[in-house]
């Protein structure tokens, strides 16, 4: 049973009779629609966006393999049109400004399905690349595309030799060393680079008229190494290119022979060599050059893979990078039990049960996986992101599984729980911290290398996936005082992070009011006082980014620019982020002051006729600077989460 507590709104008081209150109305259409979009097998997923590039991919190796689908290849060039902006560029995110590798690979896309170049949006965006520098200024990703299309020599893209797979583990270069992502896009990449694999490109397009100077004469494709250690790296890779044709043949083929074996044991059926387009295409792609004919059933299944992740909607259709019902779940569930500590419906219960249920059968326990680099004798009990990925359990999903499960009070799900709790406190990283898939990752010297121009070769701990460990780890020393020195070196962690404004980066969402509300709901859970100062300086910082209109917003300009002026800014307010910025300053005992009180207020004045929020913007970096992706989810139960965690903070249980 609930008591009323002190805190009312003047438009509730109205309706505490037997009428149901805006509140209630809002929470409860918000909850209806949410369960009725949960699958038969329990899980709920949302769409994953991310910018056109992945799209404009998915055409490229159709004629990388010339086995183009004409009907797909028109409603992916009808979905990138769509998505030009004015200037004729592409941004990483809606809002944002042009990326030329992004517009580049989008140009060429439209141009393979037929788009006329004097058309104007081809016009446009011709000029537009050119005015930034051409093709010869786009990443590296983005030239080794046009090297394998022979639009440029190869020495203008890194020297990349599958023989990096017989590097010993000390050497200052090993693929343990970088992020699981990583890793397995650079292993099926360095056969097609080392065998200098080029597209089969059956119409012979290509796009010289994005150069600014003939690429076979462009001297300066690595102008964006500036650093000493990339300097450095930069002249022993030319040096390495040089010395090339001197590699024994029988070491080029056993280097080959590890880079296949490796990747094929990490195949990961119908979901793919780490559940990620890039690193799937690149597998199919060496796999084609391997030898493996088609009808092979490894080929097929790593085909379908990719396909799996095509979103079609009458005549238009992306790919979407990966999947997310396991993260989506976990969110959902979360979302739901606030709701059900004021409803306690059998109904919603039932379906909470069915989710858990689900993500339980989910568990890795016993597999094999790159984690156990650092950890061998630890047991396994994560969680991926995706349907399936064994081989890459994400310690950010396992947190947030395992914290649903405890909060469930299900007995069936104790030794879920258990073994949850051991492999989440063994892969805690030496400075307290969190990476979402390894331990120690961050060898940052690595950044530097001509390669990584994206900065995010590595996997290093960060405040928000921390703030998960931490959250749930705050619940299970509960139950389980052992794992008190674990949280206690990741509550110092965490406050080691703190922002000198009191904000938090966030590493996978957008971006410091998603850092605090990572935070904040950790020290909640871990019994951190609420007026330590770590959390009043948050408190102070998240009010004072409320906007006019009550609720919160950022942009992922953030990201590009780390100013402080630039933290929690945005010229609209979103419900996802107000959502965070609710649950983060309630978690903060802030339920009671008139920026929540306002913040709700921006939620019921914006909550749609389904129930749900609409967000347009992108909400989360997949790379910060350089990738970015939109969940669709979170505009549906973020804003739902705080919505009934302020009603239950209005009601005390009894």
């Amino acid at each position: 049973m609930f008591k009323e507590a002190s805190l009312l709104s003047g438009i509730d008081s109205a309706f505490l009779g037997s009428m149901q209150s805006p509140l209630d109305n809002a929470i409860d259409r918000a909850k209806e629609h949410l369960l009725r979009l949960q699958s038969q097998e329990g899980y709920w997923v949302f769409e994953l966006e991310a910018d056109c590039t992945i799209p404009s991919e998915y055409i490229l190796m159709m004629h990388f393999m010339d086995e183009i689908d004409e009907d797909l290849q028109g409603k992916i060039a009808n979905f990138l049109r769509t998505h030009q902006t004015e200037d004729g560029s592409y941004p990483l995110f809606r809002g944002g400004e042009g990326d030329i590798s992004c517009t580049i690979k989008a140009y060429y896309a439209l141009k393979m399905a037929g788009d006329d170049i004097t058309a104007p949006h081809m016009t446009k965006a011709r000029e537009w690349i050119l005015a930034h520098g051409g093709a010869a200024k786009a990443n590296v990703f983005t030239r080794i595309m046009l090297a394998m299309f022979e639009q440029l020599p190869w020495r203008g893209i890194p020297f990349i030799p599958v023989e990096l797979m017989l590097l010993p583990k000390w050497f200052p270069f090993h693929i343990d060393k970088i992020s699981y992502w990583s890793r397995t896009v650079m292993v099926p990449l360095a056969i097609l680079c080392s065998y200098k694999v080029t597209a089969r490109n059956p119409n012979k397009i290509g796009v010289h008229e994005l150069f600014t100077i003939d690429p076979e004469k462009e001297k300066n494709y690595f102008s964006h190494v500036k650093t000493p250690i990339g300097k450095t790296v930069l002249a022993l890779e030319r040096f390495g290119r040089m010395l090339e044709p001197l590699i024994p043949r029988a070491m080029r083929q056993k280097a080959t022979e590890k880079a296949r074996d490796w990747f094929l044991e990490r195949l990961n059926g119908y979901d793919g060599l780490g559940a990620i387009f890039p690193a799937m295409v690149n597998a199919y792609e060496a796999m084609d050059f391997l030898g493996f004919p088609k009808g092979d059933e490894r080929r097929e299944i790593a085909l379908e893979s990719i396909k799996r992740l095509l979103v079609i909607k009458g005549d238009q259709a992306y790919c979407q990078p990966c999947v997310s019902p396991i993260w989506d779940t976990g969110l959902v569930a979360l979302a739901l039990q606030e709701v059900d500590k004021y409803e306690q419906s059998p109904q919603t219960r039932m379906q909470i049960k069915e989710g858990l249920r689900w993500l339980a059968s989910k568990q890795l326990t016993d597999e094999p996986g790159d984690w156990q680099v650092k950890r061998p004798n630890l047991p396994g009990g994560g969680w991926a992101f995706q349907f399936g990925n064994s081989w890459y359990p994400d310690v950010d999903d396992s947190a947030v599984v395992a914290h649903a499960l405890v909060q469930s009070e299900e007995e069936e799900f104790s030794e879920t729980i258990q073994r949850a709790g051991v492999w989440i406190a063994g892969m805690q990283s030496s400075n307290g911290g969190y990476g979402a898939f390894d331990v120690d990752n961050d060898h940052y010297y690595l950044n530097h290398i001509p390669f990584a121009d994206h900065g995010a070769l590595l996997d290093p701990p960060t405040a928000d996936v921390s703030g998960r460990c931490a959250m749930f780890l705050g619940n299970l020393v509960k139950t389980n005082p052992e794992y008190q020195p674990v949280l206690d070196g990741c509550i110092a962690y965490l406050k080691s992070e703190q922002e000198e404004d009191g904000s938090w980066f966030g590493r996978w969402g957008t971006n410091y009011i998603y850092g605090c509300w990572s935070v904040l709901l950790a020290f909640e859970t871990a019994g951190v006082p609420k007026d330590d100062p770590s959390i009043r300086k948050a408190v102070a910082w998240l009010k004072s980014k409320q906007r006019g209109d009550g609720g919160w917003g950022e942009d992922n300009y953030s990201y590009h620019d780390a100013s402080p002026s630039q933290r929690g800014e945005y010229h609209t307010s979103t419900a996802f982020q107000t959502g965070f910025a609710l649950t983060a300053l309630m978690a903060a005992g802030e339920a009671e002051s008139p920026e929540v009180q306002a913040g709700v207020d921006y939620l019921l004045r914006n909550q749609q006729s389904d129930g749900f929020w609409k967000d347009e913007c992108f909400t989360a970096p997949g790379f910060p600077k350089v990738f970015y992706l939109k969940y669709h989810g979170y505009d549906k139960f973020f804003p739902l989460w705080a919505l009934a965690r302020f009603r239950n903070e209005r009601f005390a249980i009894a």
